[in-house]
């Protein structure tokens, strides 16, 4: 912008309005030179560029020196002269005018992350969401420890009230599977809403006191089966409302936050709630919260249409997202992690057991790991950009399970404790395999990959606890925790390199495909 200021005065002297864009125009107006001279630069600065570079011609104009013979000639150039007075004025305006027509796009676009997790509670309908989260997964904690204390009180077996427990696991397989496709082919706040509705019906037909425990027990299957759809549907909802980029991984990252919570305070609420009512009653307060988080999901959230046809159902459509590499490759390392970590909580009653100490110590060793990894998700979220965000996923991923080693001398509660919250501090993984794996899958297939994906990490949870008490049927506690260090560590090395391998190579780092 200064070079064409400069050179525009040195074709004024000849024309009169030379500044004028079109040369044709430029004997037309000779008393609006010191106006247009600034304005027609400022105002149209991007344009102005444009007719300056074609000056070749303008100056053979320039060459014949009469037109300087006339007085106010010598007055107009002394003019921009003055206006180079003025030009500093116009200048400014020009260079931010210019320089603000591209940087207010970044700007915006690079401001939401900045904020960090303040931006995205700034987004009325991500609110919505969270409070309905939070009574959802009220309505889910307490609902499972009710129902198991209530299947105890009914039949006095420890057997029927495990699998009560185990019921939260194994169906959510069957629902991740079958039910995926509808997380596409319909709206997603019918399917928020309808999924709520339902685990509130379950629940309160099992406050009925004929409700044999049969019944209760496919109740809660009927709950388990509706719970992966409802959580992809939200995760594909999220990406939605905040878009695809930081914000999305930053709105997961505080409904994980909340779900460890839950860990720590679900339970224990729970049964300050079964000192002060029947399980009967702790499950009619369940299916209040249940009711209220439908209630808050249907005026709260905008309706948006399907993300795909009628035509994507079925198997063929699950299929069809496990076919792409990538999207394996991601969701295998959304599974393998959770596998192996959930043994030493599966463990931690025997390992107390086995070393001696009292219940308060075993309350330590549960709560280490959730208060691990809501420590790494908010340090991760707080302070890491997008960038830094990415370069962490492999790294993190592949030495999760590698403190579980410091259970081979069979140490104390402190060592043990320390040992699982470092464990659960590398779940800050899990922002940028985010980042990967929404940037990875198709939108029209993003519900049924997200509803895929969180079935899949429940499956696998179930599944580790069960072999960890397997294992542990047959050698120490301890030695059980410190080979899964060692095993879990070897297959998350496997995967790491599958995702490498998977890796898209585009021109730079993003902070989503950058490996």
């Amino acid at each position: 912008m200064p070079e064409n200021d400069t050179r525009t005065p040195s074709r004024a002297p000849t024309p009169p309005h030379g500044p004028d864009t079109p040369p044709v125009t430029a004997p037309a107006a000779p008393g609006t030179t010191p106006v247009p001279l600034p304005t027609g630069p400022a105002a149209t600065g991007p344009a102005a560029t444009g007719p300056v570079p074609p000056d070749p011609g303008p100056p053979g104009t320039a060459t014949p020196a009469p037109a300087p013979a006339p007085a106010p000639s010598p007055s107009p150039s002394p003019s921009p002269a003055s206006t180079g007075a003025a030009l500093p004025v116009p200048a400014p305006v020009a260079a931010p005018t210019g320089a603000a027509l591209p940087a207010p796009a970044p700007s915006s676009a690079a401001a939401p992350p900045a904020p960090g997790y303040r931006a995205v509670f700034a987004v009325r309908e991500f609110r919505v969401v969270f409070v309905a989260h939070l009574f959802s997964l009220l309505g889910v904690v307490v609902s499972e420890l009710a129902l198991t204390v209530l299947v105890y009180d009914l039949t006095r077996s420890p057997l029927l009230s495990s699998l009560t427990f185990a019921l939260g696991f194994l169906p959510y397989l069957l629902g991740g599977t079958l039910l995926a496709g509808l997380t596409d082919r319909l709206p997603p706040r019918r399917i928020l809403v309808v999924c709520d509705l339902v685990c509130a019906g379950c629940v309160a037909l099992m406050v009925v006191p004929a409700t044999p425990v049969a019944v209760l027990l496919v109740l809660r299957c009927a709950i388990a089966v509706v719970s992966p759809v409802f959580n992809g549907t939200r995760m594909a909802t999220l990406a939605d409302i905040l878009g695809e980029g930081d914000l999305f991984v930053l709105g997961r990252s505080l409904l994980r936050i909340v779900s460890q919570s839950a860990l720590l305070t679900g339970f224990a609420a729970g049964g300050v709630l079964l000192t002060l009512v029947p399980p009967r009653g702790a499950l009619a307060v369940t299916a209040t919260t249940f009711l209220v988080s439908a209630l808050l999901l249907r005026l709260g959230t905008a309706r948006r249409p399907a993300r795909a046809g009628a035509g994507t159902g079925g198997l063929s459509g699950t299929w069809a997202v496990l076919r792409n590499r990538r999207v394996r490759a991601l969701m295998l390392m959304f599974w393998v992690p959770p596998l192996f970590a959930v043994v030493p909580e599966a463990l931690a009653a025997p390992y107390a057991d086995e070393i001696g100490v009292s219940t308060a110590a075993l309350g330590l060793l549960m709560c280490a790991l959730p208060v691990g990894t809501i420590a790494g998700e908010l340090f991760a979220g707080s302070f890491l950009s997008a960038a830094a965000r990415a370069r962490i996923v492999l790294p993190l991923a592949v030495t999760g399970v590698l403190p579980y080693l410091l259970y081979a001398p069979r140490p104390g509660v402190a060592l043990a404790a320390v040992a699982l919250f470092l464990a659960g501090a590398t779940g800050a993984y899990t922002l940028g395999l985010d980042a990967w794996f929404v940037a990875a899958v198709p939108e029209e297939q993003r519900g049924r990959a997200m509803t895929l994906m969180t079935a899949g990490m429940m499956t696998v949870q179930g599944v580790g606890m069960a072999g960890a008490g397997i294992a542990a049927e047959f050698a120490p506690v301890h030695t059980v925790v410190a080979g899964t260090g060692v095993l879990g560590t070897l297959c998350l090395l496997a995967a790491a390199a599958e995702l490498r391998a998977t890796a898209p190579r585009p021109k730079g780092e993003t902070g989503l495909t950058g490996i």
